[in-house]
């Protein structure tokens, strides 16, 4: 066989592997953005608090922005203290002095602290909203909705949330979790 005929021979054979290899890539990259697209359409806050709140009238975007901001700057104490009762309950696990009946009650005090920011976090929302018209009250809607995990299963595990005015000083769930 002819040098020149190998070289084109060995040439396509390369250009075909690479043809198969780049579909196949963009055919797992489509299936991924499909999937992605799909779990984007999902209930659940899509993006920021301020964000949604930029979306509206200049006087009325003020007016929000600083509703929330005292709302969450109150809450923020109780979702300190939940911060450090849960950083206490693992030190204390992970010590030579473990105690169950105090991690648990250390648990439940985290647990209860949070709760009771969010709640204070929505009762301030509910009021801000109350004070709205309809539209922009209809445009505020998502910022009682939760985020979603980005790698999101059946589960529904909640997304590690942005500092915004609906969650400063909020622990996330990966900080709950250390």
């Amino acid at each position: 066989m002819n040098k020149g005929l190998k070289i084109a021979l060995a040439a396509s054979v390369a250009l075909n592997i690479f043809a198969v290899v780049g579909g196949g890539t963009a055919w797992v990259l489509s299936r991924k953005a499909e999937s992605q697209a799909i779990e984007g359409r999902r209930p659940g806050r899509s993006e920021p608090v301020w964000a949604v709140v930029e979306a509206l009238p200049p006087a009325v975007r003020d007016q929000v922005r600083s509703e929330l901001r005292a709302n969450a700057l109150e809450a923020r104490p109780d979702f300190e203290d939940s911060r450090a009762a849960r950083r206490e309950a693992i030190a204390m696990t992970a010590s030579d002095r473990f105690d169950a009946v105090t991690v648990a009650a250390l648990l439940e005090r985290s647990r209860a602290s949070e709760m009771r920011g969010r709640a204070r976090l929505e009762a301030g929302a509910v009021e801000t909203l109350g004070r709205l018209s309809p539209e922009n009250r209809k445009a505020l809607a998502p910022i009682l909705s939760r985020h979603k995990s980005k790698t999101r299963d059946t589960s529904a595990t909640p997304h590690p949330e942005h500092k915004t005015a609906d969650n400063a000083g909020a622990p996330t769930d990966n900080q709950a979790a250390r």
